[in-house]
């Protein structure tokens, strides 16, 4: 018998184009940007950020496991992009992704897809 379903959160997924190549290789900024995430949607960081620092003029890639879900970034200096995760298991406002990534990353366009996370019964 099936029964309704449950929800289990949501994820965000924001794709940022047209950044400056150089924000998206400076992991301070990259540390900046996570930490403004987690204390804005008042996350719960789980053990030690992991970054991983792409050589010359590679990305970075970083996560961070919080008790809530995971923080996501993969950057592409190269095309100027960044795909930002973002998975919470707590139901919660979105933030203005928008105005945060634009401190941090310098993108001429934001485009945010929220994706409700659910079980079926």
């Amino acid at each position: 018998m099936e029964g309704p379903n449950v929800r289990l959160g949501q994820e965000w997924l924001v794709d940022c184009s047209g950044c400056r190549p150089a924000a998206l290789r400076d992991l301070a900024r990259l540390k900046a940007l996570f930490a403004e995430l987690v204390a804005t949607l008042s996350l719960t960081v789980v053990g030690e950020p992991q970054w991983h620092v792409f050589p010359g003029e590679g990305g970075v890639t970083g996560l961070t496991l919080l008790s809530e879900s995971h923080l996501a970034i993969h950057t592409f200096p190269e095309h100027g992009f960044a795909a930002l995760s973002v998975y919470s298991c707590r139901t919660r406002e979105a933030p203005d992704f928008e105005r945060i990534v634009a401190r941090h990353l310098e993108p001429a366009r934001v485009a945010v897809r929220t994706v409700e996370r659910e079980a079926q019964r």
